[in-house]
C-alpha cells in the first residue's frame, strides 16, 4: 500500500508561483509513474500533469503547458509541481497519484482511472 501526502498549497495573487511537493511512502517510488491532478468547486476532477518513472517523460495539461513543471526525486521519494504565472483558474485541490508500472518503458497517462494511489489533496488558491 502507497500513501502519498501533499503540501505546498496556499493562497497566493495571480502571476505568483507556489510549488507542490507530495511525498511517497509504502513501496518503491521508482515503480511509479506519478501524475498531478485538480479539483475546482463544482467540476471535475481534471488532469494537470505526468511524469514517467525515471522522469525521462513528461505530459501536461494545455492550458498549464510552459507555466507548469513537473519533476520528481527518486531518492526522496517525492515528485513535484512547480507552478509559475498562476491564474484564478488554477484555483483547485491539486492532488498527486501514483500508477505501478511493470516495465521500463517511459509510461505516462493523464487518464485518472489508471492511478493506483491517491493523496488527500492540498488547497491552490490564486486571488485576482
Amino acid at each position: 500500500q502507497v500513501r502519498l501526502v501533499e503540501s505546498g498549497g496556499g493562497l497566493v495573487q495571480a502571476g505568483g508561483s507556489l510549488r507542490l511537493s507530495c511525498v511517497a511512502s509504502g513501496g518503491t517510488f521508482s515503480s511509479y509513474a506519478m501524475g498531478w491532478f485538480r479539483q475546482a468547486p463544482g467540476k471535475e476532477r481534471e488532469f494537470v500533469t505526468a511524469i514517467s518513472w525515471s522522469g525521462g517523460s513528461r505530459y501536461y495539461e494545455d492550458s498549464v503547458q510552459g507555466r507548469f513543471t513537473i519533476s520528481r526525486d527518486n531518492a526522496k521519494n517525492t515528485v513535484y509541481l512547480q507552478m509559475n504565472s498562476l491564474k484564478p483558474e488554477d484555483t483547485a485541490v491539486y492532488y498527486c497519484a501514483a500508477k505501478a508500472i511493470y516495465h521500463s518503458g517511459e509510461y505516462t497517462t493523464g487518464r485518472a482511472n489508471e492511478y493506483d494511489y491517491w493523496g488527500q489533496g492540498t488547497q491552490v488558491t490564486v486571488s485576482s
